[in-house]
């Protein structure tokens, strides 16, 4: 079994909170505009973490990391970008990749909104953590937690912090 955090739109932010939210996690997923290299590199002091950049990262972010990231974790295919939509209103670019990879869970940032949804139509989890940063429109912070194990993805928990 694989415990899983997540987390989006960190803009440079990173805080006690989420480091203790993601303790008894074994890897941390960042969906990109993370801002400044310092949030992963404090997200990884003991965690492994698998990141993609964000439309506002630039620098060392964007050569450290790429737009999609595609893994497997136990036995799930999972892909990882930054914008990427919801079912029925997907990015175009995102798209093609869930049509050509087929991923079990499809992660992505970018609106700030927390969304978890089952589409049914691509057999995938649809996840956007929301935002986990202290910058933009959001009024809440949220990130998510769960575990896979094998093909099971399950206990799926949100931190959901006031600004």
């Amino acid at each position: 079994m694989t415990k899983i955090g997540i987390l989006s739109d960190t803009h440079g932010h990173i805080d006690e909170k989420i480091i203790e939210f993601f303790a008894p996690c074994d890897e941390i997923w960042h969906a990109g505009d993370i801002g400044d290299i310092s949030v992963i590199n404090k997200l990884s002091e003991n965690k492994e973490v698998k990141a993609v950049f964000g439309n506002i990262d630039g620098g060392i972010v964007r050569q450290s990391f790429s737009e999609f990231l595609l893994f497997k974790c136990e036995n799930v295919d999972v892909l990882l970008t930054h914008i990427g939509g919801y079912p029925k209103n997907y990015y175009g670019k995102a798209y093609s990749k869930i049509l050509e990879y087929k991923p079990k869970i499809f992660v992505c940032g970018h609106s700030h909104i927390l969304k978890v949804i089952n589409d049914t139509n691509l057999n995938m989890l649809c996840i956007n953590p929301g935002a986990a940063g202290i910058y933009g429109f959001h009024a809440r912070r949220t990130m998510l937690r769960f575990e896979i194990d094998g093909d099971n993805i399950q206990n799926m928990e949100v931190l959901n912090i006031p600004i």
